[in-house]
This record gives structure tokens, C-alpha cells and sequence, in this order.
């Protein structure tokens, strides 16, 4: 993926930092707005992760700074939850002049209730995705209960929100009573997903549900079980990256596939930390890993086994469509293919002990109406599976260094 800086002004001329996340090489027809937590940025981990997740799956995302925080210009102390609104609006007006107005809003807690406010006044937005938000902005206030009665007499009051220090003034408190129930949706006709986990702590699951209860059609629900409120872990973040993407395709123009600038059929694009991979191999995005044994995430198959299944599919293609020619019943085709290195047996270095060869072992289930020939003759025929002709040839391999 491409990962661009940018930067934009708000309606009150303040600059704003946030990063664009891109598919490879591919100016994306459907571009996604991300608002993070209260007093979180866009450095985050969710934010951070979900942008690379759906920028794999063909879309761009743009996850910025609200004012006051991060890289953005301002006074957080200045700010409210009516600001972080605007600021919404003033990033999709950047993108619908800079690239394509924004098609979708996700939002992460607080940022969820910002993001619902906020589409109500975006008419480019066809899909919302809330996760972990409230259905009302009186649970904000549970950071600095303490310091109401404070915030009333000064003006202000000095909390501690995470381990950091934040200046709240009277006007903020304000602001939320004034915008206090995100669940008011009858104004939104727009489709909405509601992500929400049974373990959050900070947001209750009852939030869902009577955001659930309160939005039109067509809405949907799905339960991030065993996550916590800030999505603390890759696989989470993934995971809400992968469902967004699936379920905005039912109500976007599914994203076009990024057009590779090469005549290569296949792109692998690995960053500079991990090894989870994304992999646009024709109009299909998928990801590699290792296990986590060997430092990798386990999100997806490693390497060998991308080879091996590879194989496996060509094997059963290659039976079945030479059975279909023959006009012979075969119900199914199931091939297993495990590897391995193994000892050689036959090799030009069999002097050598420690000279292993790439062995791959097939297993071919073959279920029809099929006699002991037929059988044998599919068997055969399994071995004229391109992928195998390959794999038991030596194939060439060339390599150049070029700046795509």
C-alpha cells in the first residue's frame, strides 16, 4: 500500500495532519473518513491498522487529527465534540477536491457518535460503520465526573485521560449536553453497520443496542466478542478492517482491483516491520504471514502453503475438467498437499547427507460412478496438472531491481 501525508484546513483555518492510506499503485473509486477515540489520534493502533486493512481490499482511507491533538494545529482545551463534526466535514470536502468525495465514514467510540453527526451533513456518504461508540455522550463525562463541580466554579479543570494531562473547559461539558443523544438516527438514511464488543468496559454493549433500536434500515449488528474497547490487537483491528470492506461491497461499488503498472500478474507489498503481506494476485486481494513462531502474525497462509494450494487446486481442476470432457460422473475432487524437505534419494548430491530435496505429497479423493480404469487414468492425469509440470520442472527465475 501507499502511505501519504497531507494536511488541510477546518472551517476555523486550522491546519489538520492525517495520513491517506492507498492502495498500491491505484487511485481507488471509494474513499473511507476514519474519526478515532476521544483524545486518541491518528497513529492509534485501530485506526492505524483498520486504514491498512481496507486500503488492501481496494479502498482509500484518510485518518487524521482532530484539532488539538496529534500533529493538528489548536487547543484541545478549545475543542468539543461539536469541532471534531466539523472536522469531519472539513476532511471530506479535502477529499471531494483532492480526490473522490468520501463514500463511507467509520468511527471509532466517541469518534462513532462524531461519525453518525457528521453523515447527516455529507451527502457523499452512503455507508456508516460505528465501533464501540456510544449511543449518548453522558458516558464522556465518566473521565472527568470528579472535576464537574470544579469545571463549574473556574471554567476548567485539569484531567488525566490515559496517563495524559488535558485542560477541559466549561464549554466542552456544555456542548455535550447540547448534542447529547447520538442515537436520534431517524434523520439517517444512510446504511449502517454497528461493530460493538460484549467485553467493553468503557462502552457497554447496551450502547449497541439502542443505537441498533433507534437507526432505520438497513442496519446491521456483529459482535466484536473478545476484543476490548480500543481494538489493542492486530488481529482485532483485521478482523473489523475485513468485515467493513465485505459488507460495504453489498451497498458500494465494489472497489476495482488496483490496475498493477507491470506485466506481472501477481504483487506482494510487505512493509518494514512483520511479515503479513498483502498479495493482489488479478481482481483478488488476500494476505500471507508466517505463524508466530517464527515472528509473523499467522493472518494468513505462509508461502509454502500458498505453493501447496496452488497445486492442490490445479490437481482437481485438471480431473474434473478432463472428467467433464469424457462425460464422466465425478461428484468431487478433494486434494491434500503437504510439504516438506526430505533426504534425496536419486540427486546428482546424494553423496551428501544433508542434501534435501522440496517434496510435496498428494492425496486425491476422487468420489463417482468411476471403474478401476477411469480411476487410473484420472490418477494420470493428475500429473499433467500445470502447477505440478512446473513444480517437477526446473523452472527459470529471473530477477530485477526497478522502481514501480
Amino acid at each position: 500500500m501507499q502511505k501519504l501525508e497531507v494536511s488541510f484546513k477546518n472551517s476555523s483555518s486550522k491546519v489538520l495532519k492525517g495520513v491517506l492510506e492507498l492502495p498500491t499503485n491505484k487511485k481507488p473509486k471509494n474513499f473511507v473518513l476514519f474519526a478515532h477515540c476521544f483524545t486518541c489520534n491518528k497513529n492509534f493502533h485501530a485506526p492505524s491498522k483498520i486504514g491498512k486493512s481496507l486500503a488492501s481490499k481496494g479502498y482509500g482511507l484518510l485518518r487524521f487529527d482532530f484539532t488539538g491533538l496529534g500533529d493538528s494545529e489548536g487547543d484541545f482545551e478549545d475543542t468539543n465534540f461539536s469541532s471534531n463534526v466539523e472536522d469531519l466535514i472539513a476532511a471530506a470536502e479535502f477529499l471531494k477536491k483532492e480526490y473522490v468525495a468520501p463514500t463511507m465514514i467509520v468511527g471509532h467510540s466517541l469518534g462513532g457518535a462524531a461519525a453518525l453527526f457528521a453523515s447527516k451533513q455529507i451527502d457523499s456518504i452512503k455507508c456508516i460503520v460505528t465501533i464501540n461508540a456510544p449511543s449518548n455522550l453522558s458516558h464522556v463525562q465518566k473521565h472527568f465526573e470528579t472535576s464537574v463541580d470544579e469545571i463549574e466554579q473556574a471554567g476548567f479543570a485539569n484531567i488525566k485521560i490515559g496517563g495524559r494531562s488535558f485542560k477541559i473547559k466549561k464549554q466542552f461539558i456544555k456542548d455535550l449536553k447540547s448534542n447529547e443523544d447520538a442515537s436520534a438516527l431517524k434523520e439517517i438514511k444512510k446504511s449502517l453497520l454497528i461493530m460493538h464488543s460484549p467485553q467493553d468496559k468503557i462502552v457497554s454493549i447496551k450502547h449497541a443496542e439502542d443505537l441498533y433500536r433507534a437507526a432505520r434500515h438497513p442496519k446491521s449488528f456483529v459482535s466484536l466478542d473478545g476484543s476490548d474497547h480500543m481494538l489493542s490487537t492486530k488481529e482485532d483491528s483485521e478482523y473489523v478492517g475485513s468485515v467493513i470492506s465485505a459488507w460495504a461491497g453489498k451497498y458500494l461499488k465494489e472497489p476495482k482491483a488496483p490496475e498493477l503498472e507491470t506485466d506481472h500478474e501477481v504483487m506482494a507489498n510487505l512493509g518494514e516491520t512483520g511479515f503479513t503481506t498483502q498479495i493482489i494476485a488479478g481482481n483478488h486481494h488476500f494476505i500471507a504471514d508466517e505463524p508466530k513462531k517464527m515472528g509473523g502474525s499467522d493472518l494468513g497462509p505462509n508461502p509454502y502453503e500458498l505453493v501447496s494450494s496452488g497445486l492442490a487446486a490445479c490437481t482437481s481442476m485438471t480431473i474434473q475438467m478432463y472428467a467433464r470432457r469424457k462425460k464422466w460422473t465425478v461428484e468431487n475432487v478433494e486434494t491434500h498437499v503437504s510439504y516438506s524437505k526430505k533426504h534425496a534419494t536419486d540427486c546428482a548430491d546424494c553423496e551428501n547427507k544433508k542434501a534435501k530435496i522440496d517434496n510435496f505429497e498428494r492425496e486425491i479423493s476422487i468420489k463417482g460412478d468411476l471403474d478401476k480404469k477411469q480411476l487410473k487414468r484420472l490418477m494420470e492425469i493428475a500429473d499433467k496438472c500445470p502447477v505440478h509440470k512446473t513444480l517437477s520442472a526446473q523452472a527459470q527465475i529471473t530477477s530485477k531491481l526497478t522502481d514501480l
